[in-house]
């Protein structure tokens, strides 16, 4: 049966809008809003368009947000249908976005039109946040926002971030913090030659492979209670002319750090770079920070969307601050209370991605339950 999240969802599918762009979805997200007594204000930056909406003017106040943006579909030929025309098979909804995160804005629209209808005069404020930049670089979103807001002393209590955090069945698990993300580009020079004369070339990648032995062996952290142990991962490495006959003069490695709290983003760049001056390497490194690990302890939203959880599918949900970064990395350092919830995230950037239909509904009333238990 079509019901209006699940419409709001289809309709927001339907708008192919792949990273920076927005398609018109956020101005219909903006119009069900104002309708209900939003203020909207758009705050576009750069290519990327993001808007900021309040209802009520008190505390505390509670944030949803998200992300109007997908990332490419890959070949459509691939696809079993149109990636950008929703489609429902089997009791899957299908199309790009739909897990991740077009199912949780449409959700985040209807559960708060009914608890606004419901509860006019309620307590506090909602807000929203959405942009069209969290899976590109997300440099002219939800960052720029938060500088906005924070320039004007606009503090968030509560926010929760749509993101896919469900594993087998919705509500199962949600994160309460994520790992800090550290990237790096490491370049290892040597001496271009002939692979018959190696005495007379220096090769980068022989000279560089004991480095990349004790790399991958290091223990970096422990780990913290929250937290996994920090990883280090090589995740491109390339060399060579493309002949099979000459020594490389350099080699370039592409790697990230996954790190929790108990080490920081400086203490792992000297570890790393001390290392390579040990064995000797001649090497220049960009370091790119793409976030902060950032935890939310257990508190009025964690206990309020636990609940919620509760009430709605009678799960004991899972904190986890695993998988990869979110825009809560941004929103978190303010001193907000930050969980995701979303659907499963088991299709997410894949073809054919999908998202159960009867979770749709569910996830709209997890959220409007979160509504009533923080602000009635």
């Amino acid at each position: 049966m079509m019901t209006p999240t699940l419409e709001l969802a289809m309709a927001l599918i339907a708008r192919p809008s792949v990273t920076p762009a927005d398609q018109g979805c956020q101005a219909l997200l903006c119009e069900r809003l104002a309708a209900i007594g939003f203020s909207i204000e758009a705050m576009p930056h750069g290519e990327v368009q993001n808007f900021w909406a309040r209802r009520g003017q008190s505390g505390p106040l509670l944030v949803f947000a998200g992300h109007t943006d997908v990332v490419p579909t890959g070949p459509t030929e691939s696809w079993a249908s149109d990636p950008f025309v929703p489609e429902i098979r089997d009791g899957y909804l299908y199309g790009r976005g739909a897990a991740d995160m077009k199912s949780s804005l449409a959700a985040f629209i209807t559960a708060t039109e009914d608890f606004v209808s419901r509860h006019p005069d309620h307590n506090g404020a909602i807000g929203f946040l959405v942009t069209s930049d969290e899976e590109g670089p997300a440099t002219d979103g939800t960052l720029q926002v938060i500088k906005t807001l924070q320039a004007r002393s606009e503090h968030i209590d509560y926010c929760i971030v749509g993101e896919p955090t469900s594993q087998q069945v919705l509500g199962d698990m949600i994160k309460n913090g994520r790992r800090g993300s550290l990237n790096g580009r490491l370049r290892i020079k040597g001496q271009q030659g002939h692979v018959a004369y190696p005495q007379l070339a220096k090769n980068p990648i022989h000279l560089a492979a004991p480095a990349i032995a004790e790399l991958i062996l290091i223990e970096w952290d422990q780990g913290s209670d929250y937290f996994p142990a920090t990883s280090f991962q090589i995740s491109n490495i390339h060399a060579g002319t493309g002949a099979n006959n000459v020594i490389p003069g350099q080699l370039d490695i592409e790697f990230n750090f996954r790190f929790s709290p108990a080490v920081t983003e400086p203490e792992l760049r000297q570890k790393l770079e001390t290392l390579l001056l040990k064995h000797g390497l001649d090497f220049d490194i960009d370091w790119n920070l793409s976030g902060q690990p950032f935890i939310t302890e257990k508190g009025n939203l964690i206990a309020a969307t636990q609940a919620a959880i509760q009430d709605i599918t009678g799960l004991n949900t899972v904190l986890s601050t695993s998988g990869g970064t979110s825009d809560g990395r941004f929103i978190a350092p303010t001193g907000t209370q930050v969980v995701e919830l979303g659907p499963s995230n088991a299709t997410i950037h894949q073809i054919n991605e999908c998202v159960r239909v009867d979770d749709i509904e569910k996830l709209s009333q997890i959220y409007n339950r979160c509504l009533q238990r923080l602000l009635l």
